[in-house]
């Protein structure tokens, strides 16, 4: 008996001394959403249950090594242990329940994930190599940012172009992967306003790691500011070729791929290229004019650009009028 009772002394010692140790790590970020509630306590009682299995397998285990060794000068056969039918019976029952606890657990944790509020905010989510777009229906605004009010719940409804993307937003929680060909659902409640960071969770080409997006939660008066001021913005974008053109290339995400000021991404950058001699991968040069840049969107594996001859850029459908659009705007970037 004074084993048993040594033992277990030990085993609630040491996994106390594990969960405060883990927990200690600080092994999620700030918990920003009410989805992250229910996680983050299912997660807090997987940290306990986890510290307490390898406390009761680590100590007896290390005790029996040290205290049943076998001495010096002995050399018989250990005592004979028979089996314990009840022991085993109590280890594969037990388990059995907290493994179906914790199945109902989660099972309730992933109902209030996705719990429906009537009254939610619909946005749609565009992903594709390797950019995120937001279209705000209900006011008929599209972004490469996702704005948020906060402590209201809002549904994004995400599609991708091209491969299968994964929205995730750590300090949400909750992530979903975005499949060609269907509408994905995405819910959520922001309830702590800040900044944050969209990332891409599924490995989707070779700029994945650049498959980034801005966040931010603010207060509903200054969502509402928002909201006016880029239906403003959007209302003069209608006015001119170069303002048309800046909304295509935010809707198509081109800037995903090629910056606007000259520093280095997937592809070439837009500063200063028209009227510029750009060298082709083939050794020729062309100049940058209306010419070359409609058959770049046209037909982009026509003219490669040196040294991005392992880039492969998807083809756009879009008129005749858009593509001038986007040229005039990109005879702007000087």
């Amino acid at each position: 008996m004074r084993h048993f009772v040594i033992v277990t002394i030990l085993v609630l010692v040491l996994s106390v001394l594990l969960y405060f140790g883990l927990t200690g790590l600080h092994l999620l970020p700030v918990e920003a959403s009410a989805q992250a509630l229910s996680i983050d306590w299912l997660f807090d009682l997987d940290v306990r249950a986890i510290s307490f299995l390898f406390a009761l397998i680590i100590v007896p285990m290390f005790y029996s090594l040290v205290v049943f060794r076998r001495k010096k000068g002995e050399t018989g056969d250990g005592e004979r242990t028979p089996g314990n039918t009840p022991l085993e019976v109590a280890w594969t029952v037990i388990p059995l329940f907290v493994v179906l606890t914790f199945a109902y657990l989660g099972s309730y944790s992933l109902g209030e994930t996705l719990r429906v509020d009537p009254n939610a905010m619909t946005i749609n989510v565009t992903a594709q190599q390797w950019s995120w777009s937001f279209e705000y229906p209900d006011y008929g605004i599209s972004t490469k940012e996702l704005y948020l009010p906060v402590n209201k719940q809002v549904v994004l409804l995400m599609q991708s172009r091209d491969v299968i993307h994964s929205f995730w937003v750590p300090e949400f929680r909750v992530k979903q992967d975005v499949v060609p060909g269907r509408i994905t659902e995405y819910r959520i409640t922001p309830t702590l306003a800040g900044f944050y960071k969209v990332r891409c969770a599924e490995l989707c080409g070779t700029s994945h790691s650049y498959m980034l997006a801005n966040v931010q939660v603010v207060a509903q008066d200054k969502f509402d500011s928002w909201v006016k001021d880029q239906q403003a913005a959007a209302q003069a974008a209608s006015q001119t070729p170069e303002a048309r053109g800046k909304a295509l290339v935010a809707q198509n995400g081109c800037t995903g791929c090629h910056t606007i000021d000259g520093s280095a991404l997937v592809g070439p950058t837009w500063f200063g290229l028209y009227g510029s001699q750009v060298k082709l991968s083939d050794g020729s040069t062309v100049t940058a004019n209306d010419a070359y840049i409609k058959e770049s969107i046209q037909n982009p594996s026509a003219q490669i650009v040196a040294g991005f001859e392992g880039v492969q850029m998807p083809k756009f459908d879009l008129t005749d009028a858009q593509i001038s659009d986007i040229i005039a705007y990109i005879k702007t970037l000087k």
